[in-house]
């Protein structure tokens, strides 16, 4: 059996057990929710998803969306490669967790690269850590992370000019900025281009809801 053949059966086999693990972690945590209450008052009838991802960090450890509960995350998707949105992008997540002070420890900025084939684990990490060091870049097969990209409502698409090497190409992407609450839930969607001051406003509002949870 050769290795492609086999990481894709690998991967197959992840996304059956996280769907399994998934759903006995959002049943449990149902109750005394963010998105169960603060959500709710403020969008009554909103329908708030819980997207999940499947990657592995710099050195190669699996990474569950699940290993953050408790935090917020604040989700980028791009590539080391990319010229300037990413970037921007970047320095706009630095600038924010800057702001946030002690809040910081609330949120777990993370990147997701939507080129896996080239973007290795060591180049994530030395990518994020020119940002900020709080900053978890994350990679995975190809599935794995068309997987993510889906949940999310990500789109991304290989732009090659003509005659081009098959490694020389640019990616085409979403890149709004995705802020899940502590239950996992997507509690907002930052548009590219929204301002540092926007930004941190809603990870703010969002705290401040969460702190005024009933704790256990």
């Amino acid at each position: 059996m050769n290795k492609l053949l086999i990481q894709r059966r690998l991967a197959t086999l992840f996304l059956a057990a996280l769907t399994t693990l998934s759903g006995a972690v959002l049943a449990q945590t149902s109750q005394n929710s963010l998105s169960a209450t603060a959500i709710a008052a403020e969008l009554p009838d909103a329908a708030r998803p819980s997207p999940r991802y499947l990657l592995q960090n710099g050195s190669g450890r699996a990474i569950l969306s699940e290993d953050f509960r408790e935090h917020f995350q604040l989700i980028a998707f791009g590539f080391t490669g990319c010229p300037d949105v990413c970037p921007t992008t970047m320095m706009e997540m630095q600038q924010v967790m800057v702001a946030l002070g002690e809040r910081a420890k609330q949120v777990q900025p993370i990147f997701i690269t939507i080129d896996p084939e080239r973007d290795t684990g060591p180049m994530l990490d030395t990518y994020t850590r020119n940002f900020d060091e709080r900053i978890l870049g994350l990679t995975g097969s190809l599935e794995l992370v068309r997987w993510a990209a889906k949940n999310f409502n990500v789109q991304f698409e290989k732009v090659r000019e003509p005659g081009a090497a098959p490694n020389v190409y640019t990616v085409d992407h979403t890149a709004d900025l995705f802020l899940l609450g502590p239950d996992g839930q997507l509690v907002a969607k930052l548009a590219y281009g929204t301002s540092v001051k926007d930004i941190l406003a809603e990870i703010n509002r969002w705290i401040d809801l969460n702190d005024r949870l009933p704790k256990k």
